[in-house]
């Protein structure tokens, strides 16, 4: 039976028989439950894997280095799943320790499959959310990778802090202004736009915008931050037409001036 065709109470009792058998199996180093947790077709029995234990992490100091062996270990498994769901259990220790688990997200980054790789963009997310500065500076090392895949990845990763407080990944986006790929500016644009639509955003954005050299890309995201108003219009403290106007009279008086 799937994980979502069970019951509310269900649920949660396999999610803490999962956290206990993996505590078990990392106090006696054996692993049989845990591989085949993080090997399970049913995404969220791998995401109740994964999330316990990035529990059993912060709840158990003895075991940290036992569970980093262990997701070392199964970082080379044969399986995209299994090696998915490390790094999604890396991505959950890195929101508080992500200088401990940062090799997780340097090797997953290049994995032979896309699964693994979209669990390192997904991490990227979700830890510098809430833990930015080693997480951004990390970002940073691969913003002018020659890998173009890579490039547009690491800038679709920071979105999610930008979310909140652009001011913390503007300069990040800036160094792709200039990118030769059409990929990797249309994520920039797309980005732009998604930190823009919330309280206090659009001011910072613009404000940022004023201080890049590639015009045209500007004219593009600006374009993109219009429409998203209209996209996220339930959820933008702004309607289109007062974002419109806030860029005329912040934006093109700059541009005229």
């Amino acid at each position: 039976m799937a994980y979502y065709d069970l019951s509310k109470e269900q649920r949660a009792d396999l999610s803490a028989a999962i956290k206990a058998k993996l505590l078990e199996e990392l106090q006696n180093s054996q692993y049989e439950h845990a591989i085949t947790y993080f090997a399970d077709e049913d995404t969220y029995i791998r995401k109740a894997a994964y999330l316990a234990i990035g529990r059993i992490y912060l709840e158990n100091n003895k075991l940290r280095t036992e569970i980093v062996k262990l997701l070392e270990a199964l970082l080379n498994h044969d399986d995209f799943k299994v090696r998915q769901t490390v790094i999604n259990a890396a991505g959950e220790i890195g929101k508080k320790y992500f200088e401990e688990v940062s090799p997780f997200f340097d090797k997953g980054l290049f994995d032979s499959h896309h699964s693994p790789r979209n669990a390192v963009i997904g991490s990227i997310k979700k830890m510098g959310e809430v833990n930015p500065i080693p997480v951004l500076n990390w970002a940073k090392n691969y913003l002018h990778h020659p890998d173009k895949e890579i490039r547009r990845e690491i800038c679709h990763g920071i979105e999610l802090r930008g979310r909140k407080y652009p001011q913390d990944i503007l300069p990040l986006l800036k160094e792709l202004e200039h990118d030769k790929t059409a990929r990797v500016r249309n994520t920039l644009v797309h980005v732009i736009g998604q930190i823009a639509y919330k309280k206090g955003c659009i001011e910072t954005v613009i404000a940022h915008l004023k201080s890049w050299q590639n015009k045209p890309l500007v004219a593009q995201a600006i374009e993109e931050i219009i429409d998203v108003h209209h996209r996220y219009r339930n959820f933008s403290v702004l309607t289109q037409d007062q974002a419109r106007q806030y860029i005329i009279d912040h934006y093109q008086e700059h541009n005229n001036s």
